[in-house]
Protein backbone atom coordinates (compact mmCIF):
# COMPACT_ATOMS: atom_id res chain seq x y z
CA UNK A 1 0.00 0.00 0.00
CA UNK A 2 1.28 3.45 -0.91
CA UNK A 3 2.30 6.07 1.58
CA UNK A 4 0.89 9.48 0.63
CA UNK A 5 1.31 12.99 2.02
CA UNK A 6 -1.68 15.08 3.14
CA UNK A 7 -1.32 18.43 4.91
CA UNK A 8 1.78 17.61 6.93
CA UNK A 9 1.20 13.88 7.47
CA UNK A 10 2.51 10.74 5.83
CA UNK A 11 -0.39 8.28 5.71
CA UNK A 12 -1.37 4.95 4.17
CA UNK A 13 -3.41 5.81 1.08
CA UNK A 14 -6.60 4.28 2.50
CA UNK A 15 -6.42 6.64 5.48
CA UNK A 16 -5.90 9.82 3.44
CA UNK A 17 -8.79 12.30 3.58
CA UNK A 18 -9.60 15.87 2.60
CA UNK A 19 -12.61 17.97 3.57
CA UNK A 20 -15.71 17.98 1.36
CA UNK A 21 -15.39 21.77 1.52
CA UNK A 22 -11.92 21.79 -0.01
CA UNK A 23 -12.03 24.25 -2.91
CA UNK A 24 -10.05 21.92 -5.14
CA UNK A 25 -12.87 19.40 -4.80
CA UNK A 26 -15.72 21.91 -5.15
CA UNK A 27 -14.32 24.42 -7.66
CA UNK A 28 -11.12 23.02 -9.19
CA UNK A 29 -9.44 25.87 -7.30
CA UNK A 30 -6.01 24.33 -7.26
CA UNK A 31 -2.77 23.75 -9.14
CA UNK A 32 -0.60 20.69 -9.65
CA UNK A 33 2.73 19.39 -10.88
CA UNK A 34 3.98 15.96 -11.91
CA UNK A 35 7.66 15.14 -11.52
CA UNK A 36 9.19 12.06 -13.10
CA UNK A 37 11.46 9.68 -11.23
CA UNK A 38 14.24 7.77 -12.97
CA UNK A 39 16.75 5.59 -11.11
CA UNK A 40 15.07 6.71 -7.88
CA UNK A 41 15.90 10.37 -8.55
CA UNK A 42 13.76 13.39 -9.45
CA UNK A 43 13.86 14.75 -13.00
CA UNK A 44 13.68 18.54 -13.58
CA UNK A 45 12.53 19.16 -10.00
CA UNK A 46 13.73 22.78 -9.92
CA UNK A 47 11.79 23.60 -13.07
CA UNK A 48 8.60 22.12 -11.63
CA UNK A 49 9.09 24.05 -8.38
CA UNK A 50 9.53 27.34 -10.26
CA UNK A 51 6.43 26.72 -12.39
CA UNK A 52 4.44 25.75 -9.29
CA UNK A 53 5.32 29.07 -7.67
CA UNK A 54 4.28 30.91 -10.83
CA UNK A 55 0.93 29.10 -10.94
CA UNK A 56 0.30 29.91 -7.28
CA UNK A 57 1.24 33.56 -7.78
CA UNK A 58 -1.03 33.90 -10.84
CA UNK A 59 -3.97 32.67 -8.74
CA UNK A 60 -2.97 34.62 -5.62
CA UNK A 61 -2.69 31.35 -3.72
CA UNK A 62 -0.26 30.72 -0.88
CA UNK A 63 2.11 27.76 -0.75
CA UNK A 64 1.82 25.79 2.50
CA UNK A 65 5.44 24.58 2.34
CA UNK A 66 8.87 25.96 1.52
CA UNK A 67 10.87 24.84 -1.52
CA UNK A 68 13.21 22.92 0.78
CA UNK A 69 10.33 21.10 2.46
CA UNK A 70 8.75 20.36 -0.91
CA UNK A 71 11.93 18.66 -2.12
CA UNK A 72 12.21 16.72 1.14
CA UNK A 73 8.62 15.47 0.84
CA UNK A 74 9.21 14.34 -2.74
CA UNK A 75 12.34 12.45 -1.74
CA UNK A 76 10.65 10.91 1.30
CA UNK A 77 7.75 9.61 -0.79
CA UNK A 78 10.09 8.17 -3.43
CA UNK A 79 12.00 6.36 -0.67
CA UNK A 80 8.97 5.23 1.34
CA UNK A 81 7.29 3.80 -1.76
CA UNK A 82 10.43 2.33 -3.33
CA UNK A 83 9.97 4.21 -6.61
CA UNK A 84 12.71 3.47 -9.15
CA UNK A 85 10.79 4.67 -12.21
CA UNK A 86 7.57 6.55 -11.81
CA UNK A 87 5.92 9.84 -10.97
CA UNK A 88 5.28 12.12 -8.01
CA UNK A 89 1.98 14.00 -8.18
CA UNK A 90 1.64 17.24 -6.21
CA UNK A 91 -1.53 19.29 -5.74
CA UNK A 92 -2.09 22.51 -3.82
CA UNK A 93 -5.58 23.99 -3.38
CA UNK A 94 -6.93 27.13 -1.74
CA UNK A 95 -7.95 25.05 1.24
CA UNK A 96 -11.15 24.11 3.01
CA UNK A 97 -13.24 26.99 4.41
CA UNK A 98 -16.20 26.30 6.69
CA UNK A 99 -18.67 26.33 3.80
CA UNK A 100 -18.95 26.64 0.03
CA UNK A 101 -18.60 30.18 -1.31
CA UNK A 102 -17.49 31.68 -4.62
CA UNK A 103 -15.43 34.31 -2.78
CA UNK A 104 -11.89 33.28 -1.82
CA UNK A 105 -11.41 32.55 1.88
CA UNK A 106 -9.00 34.69 3.90
CA UNK A 107 -5.61 32.93 3.51
CA UNK A 108 -4.71 33.94 7.08
CA UNK A 109 -7.70 31.96 8.33
CA UNK A 110 -7.84 29.12 5.79
CA UNK A 111 -4.45 27.59 4.92
CA UNK A 112 -3.82 26.05 1.53
CA UNK A 113 -4.14 22.28 1.30
CA UNK A 114 -1.38 20.08 -0.10
CA UNK A 115 -1.46 16.48 -1.28
CA UNK A 116 1.32 14.36 -2.81
CA UNK A 117 1.38 10.74 -3.94
CA UNK A 118 3.59 8.53 -6.08
CA UNK A 119 2.78 6.38 -9.10
CA UNK A 120 5.01 3.39 -9.78
CA UNK A 121 5.76 3.11 -13.53
CA UNK A 122 8.36 0.41 -14.26
CA UNK A 123 9.69 0.75 -17.79
CA UNK A 124 8.81 4.44 -18.00
CA UNK A 125 11.99 5.31 -19.88
CA UNK A 126 11.93 2.23 -22.10
CA UNK A 127 8.30 2.68 -23.13
CA UNK A 128 7.31 0.45 -26.10
CA UNK A 129 5.10 3.32 -27.32
CA UNK A 130 8.23 5.35 -28.07
CA UNK A 131 9.38 2.64 -30.47
CA UNK A 132 6.21 2.57 -32.57
CA UNK A 133 4.97 6.16 -32.10
CA UNK A 134 1.49 7.40 -31.33
CA UNK A 135 -1.60 8.44 -33.27
CA UNK A 136 -3.46 11.69 -32.63
CA UNK A 137 -6.70 13.28 -33.75
CA UNK A 138 -7.53 16.99 -33.85
CA UNK A 139 -10.27 18.57 -31.75
CA UNK A 140 -11.42 22.12 -31.11
CA UNK A 141 -9.70 23.85 -28.18
CA UNK A 142 -12.48 25.19 -25.94
CA UNK A 143 -10.55 25.49 -22.67
CA UNK A 144 -10.33 28.68 -20.62
CA UNK A 145 -7.83 31.32 -21.68
CA UNK A 146 -5.14 30.80 -19.03
CA UNK A 147 -3.66 27.48 -20.04
CA UNK A 148 -0.25 28.69 -18.87
CA UNK A 149 -1.43 28.16 -15.29
CA UNK A 150 -1.25 24.46 -14.43
CA UNK A 151 -4.62 24.12 -12.74
CA UNK A 152 -6.59 21.00 -11.90
CA UNK A 153 -9.33 22.04 -14.37
CA UNK A 154 -8.80 18.99 -16.56
CA UNK A 155 -12.29 17.99 -17.66
CA UNK A 156 -11.94 18.97 -21.32
CA UNK A 157 -8.48 17.41 -21.71
CA UNK A 158 -9.97 14.24 -20.22
CA UNK A 159 -12.81 14.42 -22.72
CA UNK A 160 -10.22 14.88 -25.48
CA UNK A 161 -8.40 11.73 -24.37
CA UNK A 162 -11.69 9.83 -24.59
CA UNK A 163 -12.48 11.27 -28.03
CA UNK A 164 -9.11 9.98 -29.19
CA UNK A 165 -9.69 6.58 -27.62
CA UNK A 166 -13.07 6.24 -29.34
CA UNK A 167 -11.42 7.15 -32.65
CA UNK A 168 -8.78 4.46 -32.21
CA UNK A 169 -6.03 7.00 -31.50
CA UNK A 170 -3.79 7.69 -28.52
CA UNK A 171 -4.30 11.40 -27.92
CA UNK A 172 -5.77 14.61 -29.32
CA UNK A 173 -4.16 17.83 -30.50
CA UNK A 174 -6.28 20.88 -29.83
CA UNK A 175 -6.95 23.53 -32.48
CA UNK A 176 -7.61 27.23 -31.94
CA UNK A 177 -8.24 29.60 -34.86
CA UNK A 178 -6.93 26.92 -37.22
CA UNK A 179 -3.64 26.44 -35.38
CA UNK A 180 -2.46 23.67 -33.07
CA UNK A 181 -2.17 24.76 -29.44
CA UNK A 182 -1.04 21.57 -27.67
CA UNK A 183 -1.99 18.01 -26.82
CA UNK A 184 -4.39 17.17 -24.02
CA UNK A 185 -1.50 16.78 -21.55
CA UNK A 186 1.59 17.63 -23.57
CA UNK A 187 3.24 20.14 -25.88
CA UNK A 188 3.10 19.53 -29.65
CA UNK A 189 5.83 19.75 -32.32
CA UNK A 190 6.30 19.06 -36.01
CA UNK A 191 9.52 18.52 -37.97
CA UNK A 192 9.90 19.76 -41.54
CA UNK A 193 13.22 19.56 -43.35
CA UNK A 194 15.02 18.87 -40.04
CA UNK A 195 13.53 22.06 -38.55
CA UNK A 196 11.66 21.61 -35.26
CA UNK A 197 8.54 23.80 -35.18
CA UNK A 198 6.47 24.43 -32.05
CA UNK A 199 4.03 27.06 -30.83
CA UNK A 200 5.69 29.89 -28.85
CA UNK A 201 4.98 30.34 -25.16
CA UNK A 202 1.91 32.40 -24.32
CA UNK A 203 -1.25 32.16 -22.22
CA UNK A 204 -2.56 29.70 -24.85
CA UNK A 205 -0.32 26.80 -23.86
CA UNK A 206 1.32 25.32 -20.79
CA UNK A 207 4.93 26.37 -20.43
CA UNK A 208 6.22 22.80 -20.35
CA UNK A 209 9.23 22.00 -18.19
CA UNK A 210 10.15 19.12 -20.48
CA UNK A 211 9.51 21.42 -23.45
CA UNK A 212 12.08 23.93 -22.20
CA UNK A 213 14.69 21.24 -21.60
CA UNK A 214 14.13 19.53 -24.96
CA UNK A 215 14.36 22.78 -26.92
CA UNK A 216 17.58 23.65 -25.09
CA UNK A 217 19.07 20.23 -25.82
CA UNK A 218 17.97 20.49 -29.47
CA UNK A 219 19.79 23.78 -29.93
CA UNK A 220 22.88 22.42 -28.16
CA UNK A 221 22.80 19.52 -30.64
CA UNK A 222 22.80 22.05 -33.52
CA UNK A 223 19.17 21.32 -34.44
CA UNK A 224 17.19 24.23 -35.86
CA UNK A 225 14.20 25.30 -33.75
CA UNK A 226 11.46 27.68 -34.88
CA UNK A 227 8.80 28.82 -32.41
CA UNK A 228 5.71 29.81 -34.41
CA UNK A 229 2.11 28.84 -35.00
CA UNK A 230 1.39 25.92 -37.31
CA UNK A 231 -1.86 24.54 -38.72
CA UNK A 232 -3.17 21.01 -38.50
CA UNK A 233 -2.89 20.74 -42.29
CA UNK A 234 0.77 21.73 -42.07
CA UNK A 235 1.23 19.10 -39.38
CA UNK A 236 -0.24 16.40 -41.65
CA UNK A 237 2.36 17.27 -44.28
CA UNK A 238 5.29 17.27 -41.82
CA UNK A 239 8.17 14.81 -42.00
CA UNK A 240 7.81 13.99 -38.32
CA UNK A 241 5.88 15.09 -35.25
CA UNK A 242 6.22 14.49 -31.53
CA UNK A 243 5.03 15.53 -28.09
CA UNK A 244 6.82 16.25 -24.82
CA UNK A 245 5.66 15.96 -21.23
CA UNK A 246 7.03 14.99 -17.84
CA UNK A 247 5.51 11.51 -18.07
CA UNK A 248 6.22 10.72 -21.75
CA UNK A 249 9.52 12.64 -22.18
CA UNK A 250 9.74 12.82 -26.01
CA UNK A 251 7.16 10.69 -27.81
CA UNK A 252 7.00 10.39 -31.63
CA UNK A 253 3.68 11.00 -33.40
CA UNK A 254 3.27 8.91 -36.55
CA UNK A 255 -0.33 9.67 -37.56
CA UNK A 256 -2.61 12.73 -37.43
CA UNK A 257 -6.33 12.41 -38.22
CA UNK A 258 -5.65 9.16 -40.05
CA UNK A 259 -2.82 10.63 -42.16
CA UNK A 260 0.51 8.84 -41.76
CA UNK A 261 3.58 11.05 -41.36
CA UNK A 262 6.55 10.05 -43.48
CA UNK A 263 6.72 6.27 -43.55
CA UNK A 264 4.28 5.96 -40.66
CA UNK A 265 7.05 5.11 -38.19
CA UNK A 266 9.20 7.30 -35.92
CA UNK A 267 11.75 9.32 -37.87
CA UNK A 268 15.21 10.38 -36.76
CA UNK A 269 14.67 13.63 -34.86
CA UNK A 270 12.21 12.59 -32.14
CA UNK A 271 14.02 9.38 -31.11
CA UNK A 272 17.33 11.25 -31.01
CA UNK A 273 15.82 14.00 -28.84
CA UNK A 274 14.35 11.38 -26.51
CA UNK A 275 17.76 9.75 -26.17
CA UNK A 276 19.46 13.08 -25.44
CA UNK A 277 16.77 14.16 -22.98
CA UNK A 278 16.92 10.92 -21.00
CA UNK A 279 20.72 10.92 -20.91
CA UNK A 280 21.04 14.56 -19.82
CA UNK A 281 18.13 14.39 -17.37
CA UNK A 282 19.59 11.36 -15.63
CA UNK A 283 22.88 13.20 -15.21
CA UNK A 284 21.15 16.19 -13.62
CA UNK A 285 18.58 14.24 -11.52
CA UNK A 286 18.50 14.89 -7.78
Amino acid sequence: MRTVYVNGEYLPEDEAKISIFDRGFLMADGVYEVTSVLDGKLIDFDGHAVRLKRSLDELDMASPVSDEDLLAIHRDLVEKNGIVEGLVYLQITRGAPADRDFAFPDPDEVPSSIVLFTQNKPGLAASPAAQKGMKVISIEDIRWGRRDIKTVQLLYPSMGKMMAKKAGADDAWMIQDGHVTEGTSNNAYIVKGNKIITRPRSNDILHGITRAAVLRFAEEAQMEVEERLFTIDEAKEADEAFITSASTFVMPVVEIDGVALGDGVPGKVAPRLREIYLDESRKAAI
